[in-house]
């Protein structure tokens, strides 16, 4: 089994990393009240945020945001937590650090024991929340220096580049975003509501973890409004470079067309003027320079080049 339960005075956390069958049937044997159901759901890792209220025990699901590197993009990972009166019940992974290195600590030192969990299970399950909000911002502040990396590389020659970085981190920033919503609406039904095993004082702490969590949702709409308009200037800048390139093949064909006409014409088995001169062919040579020069100073007079 995966259960590490840590004892400090009338507070018992159990930790449950990877859950598996018999860590239910452990949840069941010591909480006999927990519902079947959120036993089930403890198993599942594609259940939404949400806010189960029972008698003795509230029954939380939130999800925070881990960073794949094979795929680029960050996904949720799901913390389950029952919460009652002297214990705190936590069900993950493993992928979210913050709560096995809190519950490391407090498994390790007297101290965090006592300051995480001598205050009640309502204030260890604060600190847990806490610390899973915070964890989101180092996310944050790496897509916002993959944003400036694009805007130092949008002016290079490399747009196909750019334009797929943009594109990978636009795809990052709406999967934040699909993460970080819900869980605003679960801080605030636990900072606006009452209940009897959450102490009243917590509301103005979980007022606090939801302002940063409306912190974190603020810098997501500013990365996804400032990558728009990189993506806008990227397409910009690709359609200019296209034009510049048509414009060009535009002026050699125009410039060749009459040239190709006078070769068409002289290439006729037919009697034609100067054709019998000795010098014909440097003078009809001539004669195609003399009409590409006065083409492209006509061009360069109208500043089309």
């Amino acid at each position: 089994m995966a259960v590490e339960v840590i004892t400090h005075g009338r507070v018992t956390w159990v930790n449950i990393e990877k859950p598996a069958p018999e860590d239910m049937q452990y949840l069941r044997q010591h909480y006999p009240f927990f519902h079947p159901l959120d036993l089930e759901d403890c198993l599942s890792r594609i259940e939404r945020p949400k806010i189960d209220e029972y008698d003795d025990y509230l029954f939380i699901i939130m999800q925070f945001p881990v960073f794949d590197d094979a795929r680029r993009v960050s996904r949720p990972s799901e913390v389950d937590m029952f919460i009652g009166a002297g214990y705190l019940v936590t069900v993950h992974d493993g992928n979210l650090w913050p709560i096995a290195k809190l519950f490391d600590g407090c498994q390790a030192d007297e101290h965090l024991r006592q300051k995480h969990m001598g205050r009640g299970a309502s204030h260890l399950l604060h600190d847990v929340v806490d610390r899973l909000v915070d964890y989101c911002f180092p996310i944050l502040y790496k897509v916002d220096a993959n944003i400036q990396e694009i805007e130092e590389d949008i002016f290079t020659e490399d747009v196909a580049g750019v334009v797929q970085e943009i594109s990978w981190l636009r795809r990052d920033i709406i999967a934040l975003q699909r993460i970080v919503k819900p869980q605003i609406a679960i801080v605030a039904n636990l900072e606006h509501k009452d209940r009897p095993f959450i102490r009243e004082e917590l509301d103005v702490y979980f007022g606090d973890v939801l302002d940063h969590l409306y912190k974190a949702w603020d810098m997501l709409e500013d990365h996804r409004d400032v990558i728009e308009g990189l993506s806008d200037t990227a397409n910009t800048l690709t359609t200019y470079r296209i034009n510049e390139v048509m414009k060009i093949l535009t002026i050699i064909s125009v410039i060749m067309l009459p040239l190709t006409l006078l070769s068409g014409i002289y290439g006729m088995n037919i009697a034609l003027p100067l054709a019998n001169l000795p010098l014909s062919f440097l003078l009809i040579l001539l004669l195609m320079a003399v009409i590409a020069g006065g083409m492209i100073l006509y061009f360069r007079k109208r500043r089309w080049i």
